[in-house]
């Protein structure tokens, strides 16, 4: 047993409820690998865990953290993948905010030398969703106008490069403070809340792709700027942590599905969530990996906290400037 600090959201709540505290690290069970952590992404998970409002989630106390960059520390039974000071990223869901954690070996990846640790933290979580919405559920191709809620957001900003990657015309929504640093990738930016870029849309005549995390009404705005045979690939319901009112998301999703079934429309809908028990998990974040070492896209990194500072990282989540993934530096300076 190792004693160790770690994040624990101790019951659903304000940030008051997150805390920094000592724990202890079991060896690693067969088939798992035993991993000091060096970075954990932030993001929108871990709000929506402290909450309480994040689908299927355990119940408190629980250590939160949906992805990681850290190095092998032990093998537990069977496993042979990784030797001692080998470096990996994996997608966690929990447990990631730790010094020490226990994952199983088939999930985890190795980190080529050459790539940078905060840039690979953030692709098992925030870019596998975007590469696995681009690549698989919307088909993105050269040309096609693609609209993306959050453009200035860990998954928006990778939605936006990747996208634009692969030769579609970039429009979102984000704050007007980061407009500038859309623009600066070649995308165009638009303010949520006057909806201007309804109406701009459906001048252009529509996305074929929308890519919405937001939610509840804004479900039925993104579905009104599709071409008639666009795609809407919802993948949150975040609009409710981040306006403050306690909705029950039920009845948009609902929605969402039906007008995705109904024959007489050509417009679909899909909801998005991942999973690293998906059959292109490892060979996904494998390409990202080959992606950010060849230069192909750098992810950026918008802000680092030190695991000690977990409470202002809640209270910062959503406000301030830049673009791109939000980390947790585990490891100590």
């Amino acid at each position: 047993m190792t004693t160790i600090r770690k994040v624990v959201i101790s019951e659903f709540g304000d940030t008051d409820v997150v805390k920094v505290v000592d724990g202890i690290c079991p060896p690693p069970p067969p088939g798992h690998v035993q991993i000091a952590v060096e970075y954990a992404v932030f993001g929108g998970g871990d709000i929506n865990m402290r909450k309480g409002i994040y689908p299927l989630q355990k119940k408190p106390p629980l250590t939160p953290g949906y992805s990681l960059v850290g190095t092998v520390r032990a093998n537990g039974k069977g496993c042979t993948a990784f030797q001692p000071g080998d470096v990996v990223t994996v997608l966690t869901k929990y447990d990631a905010e730790a010094e020490l954690v226990n994952q199983p070996e088939k999930y985890c990846i190795k980190v080529p030398d050459s790539v940078d640790h905060q840039q690979a933290t953030a692709l098992p979580c925030d870019w596998n969703t975007a590469y696995a919405m681009v690549t698989y559920k919307a088909k993105v191709s050269k040309g096609q106008r693609v609209f993306i809620h959050g453009m200035s957001g860990s998954v928006g900003t990778a939605l936006m490069v990747l996208c634009k990657l692969r030769g579609a015309e970039v429009y979102g929504t984000a704050s007007l403070r980061n407009h500038d640093d859309i623009r600066a990738y070649g995308a165009t930016p638009f303010v949520y809340t006057d909806k201007k870029w309804i109406d701009k849309m459906q001048e252009l005549g529509g996305a074929h792709a929308v890519f919405d995390p937001l939610g509840f009404e804004s479900f039925d705005e993104s579905f009104s700027i599709l071409t008639p045979n666009g795609i809407l690939v919802a993948y949150g319901n975040n609009k409710r942590t981040l306006d403050g009112r306690d909705r029950n998301p039920t009845c948009p999703i609902l929605k969402l599905f039906a007008r995705g079934f109904n024959p007489l429309n050509g417009k679909r809908t899909t909801f998005y969530g991942v999973m690293r028990d998906a059959s292109t998990y490892r060979s996904d974040v494998a390409a990202l990996l080959d992606m950010v070492e060849n230069g192909s896209i750098k992810v950026p990194i918008r802000k680092v906290w030190d695991l000690e500072d977990i409470q202002s990282a809640h209270r910062e989540w959503g406000a301030g400037s830049g673009i791109g993934s939000l980390l947790i530096r585990v490891a100590k300076k």
